[in-house]
């Protein structure tokens, strides 16, 4: 059996931006696909509100003043991507909060069945750094997240993989000194924000605990499963974390105006079989956090083909996946996988 709960607020369609491709047409766009599909028969709840406490262990009391001040103030720019309007601050709460309850639910629910759960908020937040929002994200909701899973659910590890076609500076740049969250990303570059080079694999007591694994313009489905596939699941392998999170974007399909990549529908359904596949081998939850996706009915698509795989009652095969350049040329820079055991 799988135990499958996704949380939504309707506080996410009250961060108005204009123009801008991160607007509240996409969440209106994945609800109504996810409606006509009955929601797939997931456990639909409304999120709560992150406590603040939740928030500052990660970002400090001033990044979270800040945000909250100028909402106060009718919003404004904080730069040229990212923008917070006067419904923009509860609908910050209420992401980092979803992604905090889908924790909750994941950690809490039956421990004899495959516990799935997804939090579908906007704005996204795998850019916010400790204490900068940017690039479209006001709090870093997936890192929030983990931080709440290790300190409050009994985690000892957790593992993010971020496949936004954007590299998630801001989660890598939270943990990049630490080893108890392994941070992998997949991600084009050069694109923004500029991070996330093959040679940034964390700091420190951090370094190892992180996998940057850039591609170039054009990767496509058999890029980013084989990196999946030979690289993150086998890192998985020696890390056990005792959840996985997924920053899931959905800006590296063909259709995307931003990214520049070519993910097809077929791609992200095998990526999200994947996925699947590792959290039913090492026996853990999975967690699923929406980063972005600017071509409404892709990102649309794309979620609940992701929902439909990872929540299906029957484990969804896999293809035979060939080993890319890609991907043996980041075995060897992780020595094949032989990079620091867990210390903790």
């Amino acid at each position: 059996m799988t135990s499958r709960v996704l949380l939504r607020h309707p506080s996410s369609s009250e961060h108005e931006t204009g123009a801008h491709p991160e607007s509240p047409r996409r969440i209106a766009a994945i609800e109504q696909v996810l409606s006509a599909k009955e929601w797939l028969g997931w456990d639909v709840r409304l999120s709560p509100a992150a406590p603040r406490a939740a928030i500052e262990a990660v970002h400090p009391a001033s990044h979270v003043d800040r945000i909250e001040q100028l909402a106060a103030r009718g919003g404004g720019m904080i730069d040229a991507d990212t923008i917070v309007s006067s419904g923009s601050y509860d609908a910050a709460l209420h992401a980092a909060g979803g992604a905090i309850a889908m924790v909750d639910a994941l950690l809490d629910g039956p421990q004899d069945e495959l516990r799935v759960a997804a939090s579908l908020h906007r704005p996204p937040g795998h850019h916010a750094t400790v204490g900068q929002a940017m690039g479209f994200c006001l709090f870093n909701n997936v890192a929030i997240a983990a931080q709440h899973a290790l300190e409050h659910g009994g985690s000892r590890r957790v593992m993010i993989v971020d496949w936004d076609v954007h590299h998630g500076n801001g989660t890598n740049n939270i943990f990049s000194r630490r080893d108890d969250v392994l941070f992998c990303s997949i991600h084009q570059w050069p694109l923004y924000p500029g991070t996330g080079q093959a040679h940034d694999v964390g700091h420190g007591p951090g370094k190892g605990y992180s996998i940057n694994l850039p591609v170039p313009g054009g990767s496509g489905d058999e890029v980013f499963l084989s990196l999946l596939e030979h690289v993150v699941r086998p890192a998985a392998r020696v890390y056990e974390p005792s959840i996985v999170l997924i920053s899931a974007g959905y800006d590296a399909h063909v259709d995307d105006p931003i990214g520049g990549c070519t993910v097809t529908d077929g791609g992200f359904a095998a990526m999200s079989a994947s996925m699947r596949a590792l959290a039913e081998e090492l026996g853990v939850p999975l967690g699923i956090v929406l980063e972005g996706g600017y071509d409404l009915a892709a990102l649309a698509r794309g979620v609940a083909i992701t929902l439909a795989v990872v929540g299906a009652e029957g484990s969804p095969g896999l293809p035979e996946v060939e080993v890319h350049p890609l991907a043996r040329q980041a075995l060897e820079r992780l020595d094949g996988g032989r990079w620091p055991a867990p210390t903790r």
